[in-house]
């Protein structure tokens, strides 16, 4: 941080994120090094960069599966529903506790960038610049729809037994499911095309079983896999309900931007994202420029998917890095 503490940058993370944003001094790679490290956009040795860890996720900070310091047991689904407005509310806390007055630059993507955009609602005379990217500025019913599919794979794991489960075998079954269900959402039909199309996984030809035969059904197990060791069942509830109750528009989205007249907008979108859509994107553009606000805009043409934001994207590092490099710190 420098003198004044002009060159401050929140960086939201997203459903299933961290605050290891970046790979830094470890030897696990962070969530976001194609954007940030020396030499990226998100410079660190140029900014000063905060990433923490929401409520309700299991990285940290408290959650479901943290200890409830009135009953001394764990919370388990006696935790609070919280809202993206609670989270940003924990944050601006720890904002509070670091001194910082003013926020160069707040980011994210997907529920990240839902963060981004409750925060300059709420806090917009600390906020110089905003970069929401693959987001929107409510949960639609297909997102809706989406997420509680997901949930329902863990409510019918016999182990779940209603969130009291972690004196035992947690419900695996139930979140590896969810979490496949998830991963289509995040990818884009060219993508998994070009990745997998019908390739089989062993054999050369089909053997008619209910056996894992295609290469896409082997990728999804896989991330499947790989997610239930690193995440908590009850926290994926928790987590998804909170983006489903997200909705700034209070009726009408332009008015609920009309006292954001200083604050600098990029907004973000990519072609192939289905999950949030350009249009979502261009609904927030509408409403800033309907106020007169300096809004820029960009749909970057990729064939990723919503996961465009998460993958090497030389268009997105010289669209961000140009518009902090024109920021005043």
């Amino acid at each position: 941080m420098n003198g004044s503490k002009t060159n401050a940058i929140i960086i939201f993370h997203a459903l299933s994120g961290s605050s290891h944003v970046y790979r830094n001094n470890s030897e696990i790679g962070g969530w976001w090094d194609e954007m940030v490290g020396v030499g990226k956009p998100f410079d660190p040795s140029k900014y000063f960069i905060i990433c923490a860890n929401i409520l309700g996720s299991c990285y940290g900070s408290t959650g479901p599966s943290s200890n409830n310091p009135q009953t001394r047991k764990l919370y388990r689904l006696n935790f609070p529903i919280i809202t993206i407005h609670d989270i940003v509310k924990s944050i601006k806390l720890l904002i509070d506790y670091l001194g910082v007055k003013k926020i160069l630059t707040i980011t994210g993507g997907s529920m990240g960038g839902m963060q981004v955009l409750d925060w300059v609602v709420s806090y917009p005379e600390m906020t110089q610049s905003v970069i929401p990217i693959a987001t929107a500025a409510y949960a639609t019913t297909l997102n809706i729809a989406l997420n509680e599919v997901q949930r329902q794979a863990i409510y019918s794991d016999p182990f779940w037994n209603k969130g009291n489960y972690y004196t035992g075998y947690p419900p695996n079954k139930g979140l590896r499911l969810a979490r496949e269900i998830g991963h289509i959402t995040y990818l884009s039909e060219d993508s998994m095309k070009e990745k997998f199309g019908r390739r089989l996984y062993h054999n050369l030809e089909y053997i008619f079983q209910f056996e894992e035969e295609f290469e896409v059904e082997s990728y999804l197990q896989y991330k499947g896999d790989s997610f239930i060791k690193r995440f908590d069942a009850n926290s994926y509830l928790y987590i998804t309900k909170t983006i489903d109750y997200f909705d700034l528009r209070e009726g009408n989205l332009t008015k609920t931007f009309s006292h954001l007249k200083n604050v600098k907008f990029l907004v973000i979108s990519f072609t192939s994202d289905w999950l949030y859509p350009t249009s979502q994107s261009k609904e927030i553009v509408q409403a800033l420029k309907s106020n007169n606000i300096d809004t820029s805009f960009v749909e970057i043409d990729t064939n990723y998917g919503h996961d465009s934001f998460l993958v090497e994207c030389d268009d997105l590092r010289v669209i961000v890095s140009n518009f902090l490099n024109n920021l005043h710190i």
